[in-house]
């Protein structure tokens, strides 16, 4: 049985569920087996992820297709480097507006 979660903690798993259909995304439109594996294994870091925040809350979200259509058109439209950059930032500032979700959930 799952605990009750705040909203921020179920935030924080679609945000898992999003990068995991994003990231698989971006491996197939990238160009560079390099990046593609890079995007492949970050995929599967956001799975283990959700998979530790659906095991704790016992809940399951649906990846909403928005950053898998936005990200890959970024990249084709910006470009590798800007893109990459872009990916960069949201990455840390995910980490800092969730370290109260990180801390309610060390496995994460």
């Amino acid at each position: 049985m799952g605990r009750d979660i705040t909203k921020k903690q179920m935030k924080a798993q679609q945000g898992e569920a999003d990068a995991v259909r994003m990231y698989n995304r971006l491996a197939r439109k990238v160009e560079g087996v390099s990046d593609a594996l890079a995007f492949l294994r970050l995929a599967g870091d956001e799975q283990r992820h959700e998979n530790i925040c659906a095991s704790l809350t016992g809940k399951t979200v649906k990846a909403s297709p928005v950053k898998a259509i936005m990200v890959p058109l970024m990249y084709r439209c910006l470009g590798k480097e800007k893109t990459y950059n872009i990916i960069a930032s949201a990455e840390y500032d995910a980490a800092k507006a969730y370290e109260e979700v990180i801390a309610d959930f060390p496995e994460l």
